[in-house]
């Protein structure tokens, strides 16, 4: 029987990626956004794959769009937490709701997405979360502290739910990115970006398919060795 699984922010850019990666590798997926109906309609019709529309910040409305997953697909067996948002400034100039709206969807996401499923794949004895990290949860980035925070926050917390998972045979790994072609990364003005990749040894953004398959991998049968683990794929960027 396939595993089913659930790519969070799935229908785009690299949780598009992903989504068709586990897809390939013979994972029932349903791939889930929070609000642009038009283009997840348009990803559903061009790949076949399932969506589920539900805010990830959002305790109560995960809690009830994975009951309906696994009450319409079947029990979930691999999340990929990759929903997440930017609200770039310094500090000084930085709002509490630019902070708080990062932590609740970047970092509360992951939670939330954690506590619906992980349960379940405990009483199964199987299971893999992979959540998305940044290269800038490692290094820091000026003008991110929230998005920085968030993504190293998830670092942590893969880690230690690692520790409690692996008894289970659930694994949680995390993908810590660089900077990828995405919609997010073309909206950085051109010549910031240009200094971007002046820095990335191998001379360029990386893609949405290099980071799937690096996920495929961690939800795999060959990775059952592999927990607790941040695979940094940056193109050099920063060797953590």
């Amino acid at each position: 029987m396939s595993k089913i699984a659930v790519v969070t922010g799935g229908t785009r850019g690299i949780g598009e990626g992903i989504s068709l990666a586990l897809r390939e590798m013979g994972c029932t997926v349903v791939a889930n956004y929070a609000g642009n109906d038009e283009k997840a309609k348009a990803f559903s019709e061009r790949t076949g794959i399932k969506t589920a529309k539900f805010d990830v910040g959002d305790h109560d409305a995960v809690t009830q769009g994975c009951s309906q997953i696994a009450g319409d697909v079947g029990p979930i067996d691999i999340v990929v937490n990759n929903a997440g948002i930017t609200r770039d400034g310094v500090l000084h100039k930085m709002t509490w709701d630019d902070w708080n709206e990062v932590m609740r969807i970047n970092l509360g996401g992951c939670f939330n997405m954690a506590k619906a499923t992980f349960p379940g794949m405990r009483e199964r004895k199987w299971g893999r979360i992979v959540n998305i990290g940044s290269v800038n949860g490692q290094a820091g980035q000026y003008g991110q502290v929230n998005y920085a925070a968030a993504k190293s926050g998830i670092h942590g917390f893969t880690k230690a739910l690692a520790q409690e998972g692996a008894k289970y045979g659930v694994t949680v790994n995390a993908i810590a990115p660089g900077y990828i072609d995405t919609d997010m990364v073309a909206a950085v003005p051109e010549p910031v970006l240009e200094k971007i990749i002046a820095k990335i040894p191998v001379g360029r953004l990386g893609h949405a398919d290099e980071i799937a398959r690096g996920v495929a991998f961690c939800c795999s049968e060959d990775a059952t060795f592999v927990t607790g683990s941040t695979l940094s794929i940056n193109g050099g960027q920063h060797m953590y």
